[in-house]
């Protein structure tokens, strides 16, 4: 190039140092040192007990090649673990599309479905020799992989179309928080229901949500209407003991056809008449129930109606003005007395007999 080299300098030197620099420090043997990175988890036989190093950790790894398989290069990486100081070597296999170790450590055992791994690996031998002769399996087996690739493509369109929601995390988050803030409220409102009811009721246990069951079971239960004990009493009291069932095999034996509702309500309303009828009718027959309600409708007439004075009941007193004087009481008539009635007094009672 032209260069100017001082006489002093004879012979010329030159830099004849590896471009890789101290990569290349055993090139001479056909290693080169290159950052390697597990393909899986692997446990170390050195270290005491054994431990495992996880996959994707990263070692200055010494590549060499060891052999062929075909055309393609058997590559081995042999490296060292800074914990224990242990030396693995873990080779290249072309023909299985894997890796193996050979030294110093084990692969660990994930598990993996065969099915699963063939399919990664893709058709095998006898697959390929089978769509060779039979153009019929050839072409199913392209059908099936045709639809492998549209189900593919529609589940990562799918994932395109979820992961699109986070396109504007501001307005994805404010709109988590809003949510979250209502909820909050409700939340509180609940604890403190809940917190008033420990209170008033001296729970000392935690009282759960309500959930859909609950409400459910709670609907079911029917604890009946207010209404006159009496009317509820005579009700029961009419009720037949045994109930009928010629009307349910009648109703059974009846072809199943829809009716109107007009039909419906008419049918209920004379079923519900015809049931008054024979209550009503058994309750005037019924020697006990009629005098059962002879004797309720008149402790229910007296009861709270203040009860009206006879004539009988009145008594008669005379004024002293008209009582006479000894002796002629004899001919005292009723004209010559002046009777008053008995004023209604707590010391004065009346009664009907002589």
């Amino acid at each position: 190039m032209g260069r100017y080299y001082p006489p002093s300098n004879d012979p010329p030197t030159f830099n004849v140092s590896h471009p890789l620099g101290a990569r290349a420090n055993k090139i001479s043997s056909g290693i080169l040192t290159v950052r390697f990175e597990l393909p899986f988890a692997v446990w170390c036989s050195f270290c005491k007990p054994s431990a495992i190093v996880g996959q994707g950790v990263r070692f200055n790894a010494e590549k060499k090649k060891v052999g062929n398989y075909y055309s393609t290069p058997i590559w081995s990486f042999r490296m060292k673990h800074t914990a224990c100081g242990g030396w693995w070597e873990i080779r290249t296999d072309p023909k299985n599309s894997e890796y193996v170790v050979t030294e110093g450590a084990t692969k660990r055992d994930y598990g993996i479905d065969e099915e699963l791994v063939r399919e990664l690996k893709g058709l095998t031998e006898e697959e390929r020799q089978k769509r060779r002769e039979d153009a019929f399996a050839n072409l199913e087996g392209r059908l099936e992989e045709k639809g492998q690739v549209e189900e593919n493509t529609k589940r990562l369109q799918e994932l395109y179309e979820a992961s699109a929601v986070w396109e504007n995390p501001y307005e994805e988050n404010a709109k988590l928080r809003r949510e979250f803030r209502g909820k909050r409220k409700v939340w509180e409102a609940e604890d403190k229901v809940k917190a008033a009811m420990q209170e008033k009721f001296s729970l000392g246990l935690e009282i759960a949500d309500e959930i859909e069951s609950d409400r459910v079971r709670a609907g079911m239960v029917e604890f009946g209407s207010v209404g006159d004990g009496h009317t509820k009493i005579d009700e029961a009291a009419r009720r037949p003991l045994f109930a009928v069932k010629d009307e349910n095999k009648a109703a059974k034996a009846m072809p199943k056809t829809k009716k109107l509702k007009v039909e419906v309500k008419a049918e209920k309303s004379r079923h519900d008449l015809q049931q008054a009828l024979v209550g009503n009718t058994r309750a005037v027959i019924d020697p006990f129930l009629s005098s059962d309600n002879k004797s309720r409708q008149s402790t229910k007439a007296n009861f709270g109606i203040k009860r009206k004075r006879s004539v009988q009941s009145m008594a008669l007193v005379q004024t002293p003005e008209a009582i006479p004087s000894s002796g002629e009481h004899k001919n005292i008539t009723p004209a010559h007395s002046k009777m008053t009635p008995l004023l209604p007094t707590t010391a004065l009672v009346g009664y009907d007999s002589d």
